[in-house]
């Protein structure tokens, strides 16, 4: 397990800070605080992550059975500590296209409209506080996270997620360009001259973000854009392809259209990709392997005739549900089932059994209910108690064509306002038709050890479960943090950080 080991700086001391805030959604701040995490920690610091306000459908549970975005997670994990709740106070789960469910501290405390929200999260800060000042006690250095744009006009009254939480910390920021989109030196000067002198002042660095081929044709472009802001540029980051995880509704896992190519021995995974999908980052594991392609569809046409269907965690299960059905692949995927596994997810396991009934209206507003899939003994009821929980234990389930997973040991976690029972009474933590339907309430359930691996070999696409998702992470991890440490000033970033002062 990840723990924090003995700071380096004084304990006297409050943590150094410096926050990354983008030009735009996507710009990269997120992997930059990543990369910038395990930087931290090479040179033998206690580095953490913090970001006051997260929207996301990608959660997961602490140990203490609190609830986080995982993109924080990710980042801890560059940093090499455990997640903490403190890292992310706020997090937002997005129920419908107005409204979310707001979590504090990682606890429920209610879905809002978007104008609810806005007029009360001025009302958070002091939980923002707190869990800063709870984190500072642990770090010697923390790395804020920014949200979209600060130069968000429209949204800046009250901001508690960029310039705001900067302001609350004093903390010196570096701001983030995306030259892959285009007009890079347009965004940030555009983005700092939307801001106030103070806020303006507290820009540091420039960093452009995602560049493919020769740096020094930008040199004439930095020296204009220095003229113009008097900010220096930190550094120039390259297109980097690396596979760690992502921001939920910026991913460009979902863009990929094209069907499988059938051309060597690689298994065709396609996981269902419903409006309200949750915790894609469950089958990540499987796009690290070479023997594996992850497709994300959303019509039948697109479905083909893969290897396996994963029916992913869903944030509106019935809703989803109707989609489902509707879009005409409830039919087929209940086709393939029949020759080929399906494997359901926390929503997706909800959707496999014969009922699911939403008695107080958690989901939708108003008491539902709806016929599932019926490809498992077992009937749903959403309930307003969320479960919340870390998993570890052993697969002890023996039948159908994953016989080979049984007695893994698993690590994951539980997350999900429904309750199964059936033939099995929800008892496994993985629930099996005995041939080819398998579901489970856990998400993270093939990240740990060779699990994914065993999965391929069952299906004939591998001849060795020789793998582990762990260990592939952190080279990943390593290789974003070289390439940012070779292409940024590092000393000029070290001369940035500054004491936080709250």
């Amino acid at each position: 397990m990840l723990l924090f080991f003995k700071r380096k700086i004084k304990d006297d001391f409050m943590a150094k800070v410096i926050m990354v805030q983008g030009t735009m959604s996507g710009a990269g701040k997120s992997l930059l605080v990543a990369g910038l995490c395990r930087i931290f920690r090479q040179d033998g610091y206690v580095a953490a992550p913090f970001k006051s306000q997260n929207m996301a459908l990608n959660s997961f549970i602490t140990k203490e059975g609190l609830e986080m975005g995982r993109a924080q997670v990710m980042q801890a994990e560059c940093a090499g500590i455990e997640p903490l709740v403190c890292m992310n106070p706020i997090l937002l789960k997005p129920t419908s296209d107005v409204g979310s469910q707001v979590i504090v501290n990682g606890e429920v405390i209610g879905n809002m409209s978007a104008r609810e929200y806005f007029a009360y999260k001025k009302k958070l800060v002091p939980d923002i506080i707190k869990a800063f000042k709870q984190l500072s006690e642990k770090a010697d250095i923390i790395v804020i996270d920014g949200a979209g744009s600060p130069a968000e006009i429209n949204l800046k009254e009250n901001d508690i997620v960029n310039m705001g939480m900067a302001e609350m910390v004093d903390a010196p920021v570096l701001l983030v360009g995306d030259i892959d989109r285009g007009g890079v030196f347009a965004q940030l000067y555009g983005t700092t001259m939307l801001l106030e002198d103070s806020e303006r002042d507290r820009i540091k660095g420039f960093v452009i973000n995602k560049f493919r081929g020769d740096v020094s044709l930008l040199d004439s472009g930095i020296d204009m854009i220095t003229e113009k802001t008097g900010i220096k540029t930190a550094g120039v980051i390259p297109y980097m392809n690396i596979k760690v995880d992502d921001e939920d509704s910026l991913t460009d896992k979902f863009n990929d259209k094209a069907l499988f190519n059938e051309s060597g021995n690689a298994a065709d995974i396609a996981v269902i990709r419903y409006p309200r999908i949750s915790n894609f980052t469950d089958f990540n594991c499987f796009d690290a392997l070479e023997n594996a392609q992850v497709r994300y569809v959303d019509s039948v046409y697109d479905l083909g005739d893969p290897d396996i269907i994963f029916l992913p965690g869903s944030k509106n299960t019935i809703a989803d549900l109707k989609w489902l059905r509707e879009s005409g692949l409830e039919a087929a995927i209940k086709r393939y089932s029949m020759k080929k596994p399906v494997f359901g997810i926390c929503g997706g396991f909800q959707m496999l059994g014969r009922t699911i009934v939403d008695p107080s209206g958690v989901e939708s507003g108003t008491g539902s209910a709806i016929r599932g899939m019926e490809l498992l003994d077992m009937d749903t009821e959403i309930r307003e108690e969320k479960t919340r929980k870390q998993v570890e234990d052993k697969i002890s389930f023996p039948k159908g064509v994953f016989e080979n997973i049984k007695d893994v040991e698993i690590l994951g976690y539980e997350i999900h306002m429904g309750e199964s029972v059936g033939t099995d009474d929800g008892r496994d933590l993985v629930v099996s038709n005995g041939k080819n339907v398998y579901g489970s309430y856990v998400h993270g359930l093939f990240d740990k050890g060779n699990i994914c691996a065993c999965i391929l070999k069952a299906l004939g696409k591998a001849d060795s479960e020789k793998f582990s998702y762990e260990e592939f992470k952190e080279r990943q991890y390593d290789i974003l943090a070289d390439t940012i440490r070779l292409n940024m000033d590092m000393d000029y970033v070290y001369s940035c950080l500054k004491e936080a002062n709250v």
